[in-house]
């Protein structure tokens, strides 16, 4: 079996299920693990600049998606060369990885020849990913794991991923029962210039964090967030987890913040409760580490609790003039 990986979270998920061999190929975005995926080809590239600020990839974003047109390219020659037998993509958001439609232009080509997978010299088969909600990444590793014939493997992650999931819960929820049952209210951000709230299993993950989440719906796609809305809405905590963003990228681009009318009089900044967040590597990839997500926002949510992702994961953003 060969397959081709062109989201972050399938290449994750491969791997967790201990069939990293397997993979040809990846995505351009595909950097965990390091080890597995440092040799293999990349087989996607963005049509925008990546290292633009905020704002400058919102308005390549939307330049592309007017004009019909994908934010990604798939390299239908290295795929070809590559022949495996399996494509993992998504349908989950045309923006934020390879969709369904890139990969079926890159196997018809200009030309329209089409090949066949090296192991079972049958077309590839190309299974799409749809994680809106937490329980949609558990069926998109089953999913995985029954493309790659190995399913039982996928029920062992699943029952895994599940377990961990409830202990991070569980010190959240002993978190809110000392605090006399007060939930801290939170804003997600996953996207600062414009702003955005995070949607899709961010909301669960927060309420299993012990917050409550003030924006956003799960299940739902990322909505637009007004400065007046976040500003009424004067959040316990702000959490920044911008789509794509590592932590040192999300600290460069934290003055879009600052420079937000009246940013230092809310509640959150007042109380030093803003908190820097790796969005690429964990909050906004549904696969394996949405269990250290978790972990990561319960730290965030509840000082005192402790799973070894602060500092590495997230950090708190530095007072002004600090």
């Amino acid at each position: 079996m060969r397959v081709a990986s062109l989201i972050a979270s399938s290449t994750e998920i491969v791997c967790a299920l201990g069939l990293e061999g397997a993979l040809v190929a990846r995505s351009h975005e595909c950097d965990f693990p390091a080890a597995v995926v440092a040799g293999l080809p990349a087989v996607s590239r963005p049509k925008l600049d990546p290292h633009a600020p905020s704002g400058e990839i919102d308005r390549q974003v939307r330049a592309l998606v007017a004009d019909a047109l994908s934010v990604y390219e798939v390299d239908r020659a290295a795929l070809a060369r590559l022949r495996p037998d399996v494509i993992l993509t998504q349908v989950q958001c045309d923006v934020c990885a390879v969709s369904p439609r890139d990969v079926e232009a890159a196997l018809a080509g200009p030309d329209g020849a089409a090949w066949t997978g090296a192991t079972t010299g049958a077309p590839p088969r190309v299974v799409s990913l749809r994680p809106d909600r937490l329980e949609d990444v558990w069926a998109d590793v089953r999913r995985v794991a029954d493309a790659l014939g190995a399913p039982a493997r996928g029920e062992a992650l699943v029952a895994e991923l599940q377990a961990r999931l409830a202990r991070a819960a569980e010190v959240a929820a002993r978190a809110v029962a000392a605090a006399g049952g007060r939930r801290p209210r939170v804003a997600l951000l996953e996207w600062l210039d414009p702003l955005m709230s995070a949607g899709n299993w961010m909301p669960e993950l927060c309420a299993l964090a012990g917050g409550d989440c003030l924006f956003g719906v799960a299940g739902a796609h990322t909505p637009s967030l007004a400065w007046e809305d976040l500003r009424a809405a004067d959040p316990d905590v702000v959490v920044a987890l911008p789509c794509g963003f590592d932590l040192a990228r999300t600290e460069a681009e934290a003055g879009a913040l600052a420079r937000l009318p009246g940013w230092g009089d809310l509640r959150a900044v007042r109380a030093g409760r803003v908190a820097l967040c790796d969005g690429n590597a964990l909050f906004n990839r549904p696969g394996p580490r949405l269990v250290e997500s978790l972990e990561a926002l319960v730290e965030v949510l509840h000082p005192g609790a402790s799973f070894g992702h602060a500092g590495v994961a997230w950090r708190p953003l530095a007072p002004a003039g600090a």
